[in-house]
């Protein structure tokens, strides 16, 4: 076996259709060497449909992870495929409509707490599920879109991804210990399904493709696979708490 995650143990989560970032990653990571255990929720005939269309079929538990019944038993649940986790990959967001598309100042407590529940909150609760399975060297990667600014239409999932930012970073520190990274993936806009549901978003695309000094694919989620593959990979051994911005540049170019 050779490549980048030769003999490598990973849960993704996330992975809706082949056009997902996570499907992505589990496609390279498997390209790469690596076995892969896929989550889904709500929709799992759909990602067990999607998960055939990988190198290899790969098998599918479900895990819903504000369910705390799902993630008591993750452990268990990822040990009928593979003996243990060398990284987990959080590609998990949801906001209800009122949050999105211009609600902020509207949006009530109720749907608010969904978003940080499912998109924030999360992190840390999956990671902890998946913990008894992982040893030093260990990483855990996730998905964001820049929080360092306000974005139209975005409104209360900025907010959440903020929030992901930092738990990202309190998780770096408290799991460093054991040896285990955290890190984020921060990338530029994609035509995936998370991002047509938010009302709007496309406002982002054609500036995005103006600005980005290296220009940006809507379409082509590679480039942020490669940087979680990489980040799970032991060529990051002393990096955590970091953001890794896949943007073209954008981030970098002033208003």
């Amino acid at each position: 076996m050779s490549g980048l995650l030769a003999g490598k143990r990973l849960l993704v989560t996330g992975v809706i259709t082949d056009a997902s970032i996570a499907f992505s990653v589990a496609k390279l990571a498997q390209e790469n060497g690596a076995q892969v255990v896929l989550t889904g929720y709500g929709r799992l005939s759909l990602v067990e449909r999607i998960a055939k269309r990988l190198p290899e079929p790969a098998p599918v538990i479900e895990v819903d992870v504000t369910n705390t019944e799902h993630l008591a038993g993750l452990a268990d649940r990822v040990r009928e495929h593979v003996d243990g986790l060398d990284g987990v990959v959080h590609s998990i967001g949801f906001a209800p409509q009122s949050c999105l598309g211009g609600g902020f100042l509207d949006a009530p407590w109720e749907d608010v707490a969904t978003a940080l529940h499912v998109s924030t909150f999360s992190y840390k609760s999956l990671a902890m599920a998946a913990l008894p399975l992982m040893s030093p060297g260990g990483a855990v990667v996730g998905l964001t879109f820049d929080a360092t600014k306000a974005w139209p239409v975005y409104d209360w999932m900025g907010v959440a991804k903020a929030g992901l930012e930092s738990a990202s970073r309190y998780l770096a520190m408290h799991l460093g210990k054991q040896g285990i990274r955290s890190n984020l993936v921060a990338a530029g806009p994609l035509r995936t399904i998370a991002a047509k549901s938010i009302p709007g978003f496309d406002q982002f695309e054609d500036a995005w493709a103006e600005r980005a000094p290296l220009g940006w694919s809507l379409t082509d989620q590679e480039p942020a696979a490669k940087a979680c593959l990489a980040l799970l990979s032991d060529w990051f051994p002393a990096t955590t708490g970091e953001i890794v911005h896949v943007d073209g540049g954008y981030h970098a170019i002033g208003s």
